[in-house]
């Protein structure tokens, strides 16, 4: 039972989004080892030895648990994370000071449109293009590959966790929506794809989140409010707490289930 004077917030999350503990595994082993090296057309082509990411930009991070897995993975690397919830990092600098990379890791309170930060060797933008643009959607997407473009080292790395259509929705799974849903807000992965080769990118390895991990983000993500709720049903704040819970589960029964997806793109800069 929970004694808090207010309802907790995401405490049930490991990921702030549908990322399985398996994915980010596999993820973090294949961005975490050294790069294949090309061929080169001439010996004066002829690249040094590949090394691992030296560098990580986490874009919108969050509490940015992907960037710390990883720079656990990856000994000596370094990571700045961006961001404005501050509760967010102050959760982000909480976990790098219990991990041991509080000297490796940086979480900053500000914008990510135009950042200063970067080019990193792998730069992390899960669930965040918003964060890169003003631009509305989908028109963020364009404006936010061309940012992350500009933001990747050469010979580096982007991971873009990016929604996209499963299949086109119907009118009534727009209106039980957020508000302002719009059937042209996402693209399908197919035309995701082409954006990011059309901003200069290969994909080097293109996934989506399944059933399983989606269920899990949302359930995860309301649940420590529910048992709150039930163990407060008459607290100040249960009221608004409670339209704002069963608002946003409806929006998912109701409306995205099945419908909105997520895209994990690893991108290679072309050079």
């Amino acid at each position: 039972m929970y004694h808090s004077s207010s309802p907790p917030r995401l405490t049930r999350l490991t990921f702030h989004g549908p990322l399985s503990e398996d994915r980010a595994v596999r993820m973090i082993r294949r961005l975490s080892a050294p790069p294949v090296p090309a061929s080169p057309a001439s010996p004066d082509d002829a690249p040094g030895s590949p090394t691992a990411p030296a560098s990580v930009l986490d874009i919108g991070c969050g509490w940015g648990e992907f960037m710390l897995r990883f720079l656990e993975a990856t000994p000596g690397s370094t990571g700045v994370g961006i961001d404005l919830n501050e509760e967010d990092l102050a959760r982000g600098r909480a976990g790098a000071e219990a991990r041991g990379l509080a000297e490796r890791v940086r979480f900053v309170r500000e914008s990510a449109v135009g950042t200063a930060h970067g080019p990193a060797d792998l730069v992390l933008c899960f669930g965040a293009s918003h964060a890169l643009s003003d631009a509305p959607p989908p028109e963020h997407t364009s404006a936010a590959l061309h940012a992350l473009r500009r933001l990747v080292a050469p010979g580096g790395r982007v991971v873009l966790g990016e929604g996209i259509w499963q299949r086109p929705p119907t009118t009534a799974e727009l209106s039980a929506m957020w508000p302002d849903a719009s059937p042209t807000e996402h693209l399908d992965l197919a035309g995701l794809v082409d954006l990011a080769v059309a901003a200069g990118f290969r994909p080097a390895w293109i996934e989506t989140a399944g059933d399983d991990e989606w269920e899990d983000f949302e359930s995860a993500y309301q649940s420590d409010v529910e048992e709150w709720l039930a163990a407060h049903p008459d607290h100040p704040l249960a009221e608004e707490t409670r339209d704002r819970v069963d608002r946003h589960r409806s929006m998912w029964l109701r409306g995205y289930r099945g419908v909105l997806g997520l895209a994990y793109l690893t991108l290679v800069p072309v050079r």
